[in-house]
């Protein structure tokens, strides 16, 4: 399997929800296939609802994203909270704004997960 979807193997300025069906039994080449498909890592999100597969993924998608989110959209950094860069091509994951920059030497990654299942794609202040 290979894809050669731009909105895989791309980078975009704007969030962008690149969808990929597989099969469950092709789970393993497909985690391979995000993980090698583009140069680009600015920032993930990973969906599941079994946690050992969750942190299994992340382990294997570990360098493929600079920051990666557990169930939750990957558009939620808080500036100033929560150290933001990518890595690869998209950056040199430092960490900007943050204590992290350490970072320049390491690679660091942040994650945030969300235990409650969303319900929409909005934040609250898209309603006034």
């Amino acid at each position: 399997v290979h894809c050669r979807s731009s909105g895989i193997n791309a980078e975009y300025g704007g969030p962008v929800v690149t969808v990929y069906v597989y099969k469950d039994a092709e789970w393993a080449e497909t985690v391979k296939l995000v993980d090698e498909t583009s140069p680009y890592g600015l920032t993930g999100s990973i969906f599941c609802r079994d946690r050992s597969i969750l942190h299994e993924t992340h382990k294997a998608l570990r360098h493929s994203a600079g920051n990666i989110y557990f169930n939750d959209k990957s558009t939620g950094s808080v500036v100033g909270q929560q150290p933001f860069g990518g890595s690869r091509a998209s950056g040199t994951n430092d960490k900007a704004v943050s204590l992290n920059l350490i970072g320049k030497w390491t690679s660091p990654q942040a994650i945030k997960e969300t235990l409650v299942p969303l319900t929409t794609h909005t934040y609250p202040y898209m309603d006034q």
